[in-house]
């Protein structure tokens, strides 16, 4: 159930090269299919590879949409002969219990994480935001014998006029980057605005990019 200060949706602009994937089931495979062939184009001995590629997005494009996933966006964006490897997850998490969430509470909660090493509460132009730094170390590679650090940058955006969030996760295994992604990361996060009932919306807003469509509405019912 909405209510009249609820936004109906949700916008993004995401840098030229990067590829959605709505997860939706009816939808999910038609484009992991087309994201497939897009990056294999032009590559024909390759099958076994190509395959493996799209059981692991269908199978990741799944379990995000088990644990409320929305859309996910992965980076196909080129640095000369080298893709960019990076992605977005938008995932919508009600609140298990009414009554709210403070945004220092959530801070405070989410500073625990095991591989949390950043978090502050901020101000988005679409509104507040706590925002998380994460590290992971990755499974060693068993040819070269060793493991990339992933750096995450997570977003918890409460929803307005509904006792949920929307957590915008950008992900990257280019730990020595860190920096430069973390600030392509901010850059995309501060082009987030609600769309919709209760929500004013000006052409100032407009910025050149990307613009990519929103997956479902955003809802706690």
């Amino acid at each position: 159930m909405t209510t009249p200060d609820q936004p109906q949706d949700y916008r993004l602009l995401l840098p030229d090269g990067w590829f959605r994937v709505p997860l939706e089931p009816e939808a999910r495979d038609r484009s992991v299919n087309a994201l497939v062939e897009q990056r294999f184009e032009g590559v024909d001995n390759a099958p076994h590879v190509k395959e493996e590629l799209r059981r692991d997005l269908r199978k990741r494009a799944s379990k995000a949409y088990r644990n409320g996933g929305i859309e996910l966006y992965l980076s196909l964006q080129q640095a000369g002969p080298v893709t960019v490897p990076a992605s977005l997850l938008v995932t919508l998490a009600p609140l298990p219990h009414r009554g709210g969430l403070p945004l220092e509470a959530l801070a405070q909660r989410l500073s625990e994480g095991k591989h949390t090493v950043e978090v502050g509460v901020g101000e988005l132009p679409s509104g507040p935001a706590v925002r998380v730094i994460s590290k992971q170390r990755g499974p060693v590679d068993e040819e070269t014998g060793r493991s990339d650090i992933s750096v995450g940058v997570d977003y918890h955006l409460p929803v307005p006029g509904a006792e949920a969030f929307l957590l915008l996760s950008f992900s990257t295994p280019l730990e020595p980057l860190e920096e430069a992604m973390t600030g392509l990361f901010d850059a995309v996060a501060d082009t987030f605005a609600w769309v919709g009932e209760g929500v004013r919306e000006s052409a100032d807003e407009e910025k050149s990019g990307q613009e990519q469509p929103s997956g479902s509405a955003p809802s706690d019912a």
